[in-house]
């Protein structure tokens, strides 16, 4: 279970890495222009993709550093839990949107946080 923990939280953290230093660096009308994935930045302002996007890469350290660091592990799991809030919102967005597709990948991302946050809380918890 640790180890499926590792890599599910290794992946989650490569993805939002990216994705999320994507939506800092590039601009709003880059990401719209990208094809129907970036459709949603329609409904946001320019700052707030820029807030989702560092928000995620926040995360994507958070599922990863304080636990090879040994330095407040508990942020593992807290980091877990604000990407599924993250997700959560982004699924309603695409529902909204009518992007259905899209919206079960963003559940699916949601289900891998969700199983982080909870394998980190519970079984296998960073305790020292």
């Amino acid at each position: 279970m640790n180890v499926a923990l590792w890599i599910v939280a290794g992946l989650l953290s490569v993805v939002y890495l990216v994705g999320g230093v994507g939506k800092v660096v590039v601009s709003k009308e880059r990401i719209a222009a990208a094809g129907h994935a970036g459709a949603w930045v329609e409904d946001f302002s320019a700052g707030s993709v820029k807030a989702i996007g560092a928000l995620e890469f926040l995360a994507a350290v958070g599922l990863i550093l304080p636990a090879v660091l040994g330095i407040a592990p508990v942020l593992v799991p807290l980091a877990a839990l604000g990407l599924v809030v993250i997700m959560a919102a982004a699924a309603v967005t695409r529902y909204r949107r009518g992007e259905i597709k899209l919206m079960v990948l963003d559940l699916g991302y949601l289900a891998l946080a969700a199983f982080v946050a909870w394998g980190r809380f519970g079984p296998e918890a960073f305790v020292g």
